[in-house]
């Protein structure tokens, strides 16, 4: 009895870290083991998944359709559907609140953001944020979600806890995916943003709302096309440690590291062709990144800034994330 007792008293044993890849030409998720770099399952989703994020108590997968026009509600204990929440024309990039409460979901072919209840499972609030809105964050201090509309050249704060629009930001281009450096308790400092036809990246300073500079990735080689028109680089991210953000370039089929706060370049990593988008482990060890045109995710070490492996998925891998 005392063994017994003993064990009760244990915490749960967390899940297995895994990578979750959607692969946006398919109709899965495919799963990836950190500890091997190998294939370790997949999850059926609607057609076209686009955006993909984990509940905060672990039990769901959200992943929106582009095509079907429906959040999926993935039960992560049967990696099976249980409901297909409708929502408006092509939804692209998602979010969830801290509480887990709302999930956010940006509707590319309309001017808003659509909220789903995930206690209801409905959509109950549309936000206005421009047209072709593409991405959304939860910023560090749980106070703001990010609206980049591809449509207005501009990011729109929504207030969590009203669910209203408070501030704009203009960015002097389209946006594409922002990564966000945090500052005490967890207000955003700057925005790096990626913009339609720009080789690098603009810098927002997020107190002011305005951009503050702009660096530009190492040279191309001449004549090179992306493998997404007018997209020369897309996929960008602070590591979890801070120490660092990591920028992908369409162009030259790289990844390019530079210190934090400094913006210093470290290095330029070959990967697959098409880069996309990336993520990390929690822990600063690897970063993953999509290569959509090759249908790969190349495996890099973050400490030696070498790709280890590249590992085949799904067709047109895009978002990834990390999730136990």
């Amino acid at each position: 009895m005392k063994w017994l007792a003993f064990f009760t008293a244990l915490p749960l044993v967390a899940s297995p870290l895994r990578i979750y890849v959607t692969n946006s030409a398919g109709d899965n998720v495919t799963i990836i083991d950190p500890r091997t770099n190998q294939v370790d399952g997949e999850i059926r989703v609607s057609k076209n998944p686009h955006g993909i994020v984990p509940s905060p108590d672990g039990k769901r997968f959200y992943v929106s359709s582009e095509t079907e026009n429906v959040l999926d509600v993935v039960d992560r204990a049967g990696l099976r559907i249980i409901r297909r929440v409708p929502v408006g024309q092509r939804p692209n990039n998602i979010a969830i609140t801290p509480d887990g409460r709302r999930v956010y979901v940006c509707i590319r072919g309309e001017s808003w953001v659509d909220l789903v209840d995930t206690t209801s499972l409905e959509k109950v609030k549309s936000v206005p944020v421009g047209k072709a809105p593409h991405n959304v964050y939860c910023t560090p201090d749980s106070k703001w979600m990010l609206a980049t509309s591809m449509g207005d050249n501009k990011l729109t704060a929504i207030d969590i806890r009203t669910e209203s629009p408070e501030f704009e930001i203009p960015v002097g281009g389209v946006p594409r995916p922002v990564a966000i450096e945090p500052g005490p308790g967890g207000v955003p400092a700057r925005l790096f943003v990626q913009l339609s036809d720009l080789h690098g990246f603009v810098v927002v300073d997020f107190a002011r709302h305005r951009v503050a500079g702009k660096v530009l990735l190492p040279d191309a080689p001449a004549g090179a096309k992306p493998l997404i028109e007018h997209t020369f680089s897309h996929g960008i991210g602070t590591s979890p440690d801070g120490k660092s953000l990591w920028v992908t370039s369409l162009l030259d089929n790289s990844v390019s590291v530079y210190t934090l706060p400094g913006l210093t370049r470290k290095a330029t990593i070959p990967v697959g062709n098409g880069p996309d988008w990336l993520t990390f482990t929690p822990d600063s060890r690897l970063c993953y990144v999509s290569n959509a045109g090759s249908d790969t995710v190349s495996a890099i070490d973050m400490a030696l800034l070498r790709e280890l492996t590249r590992i085949s998925v799904g067709k047109v891998p895009k978002r990834l994330i990390a999730a136990e």
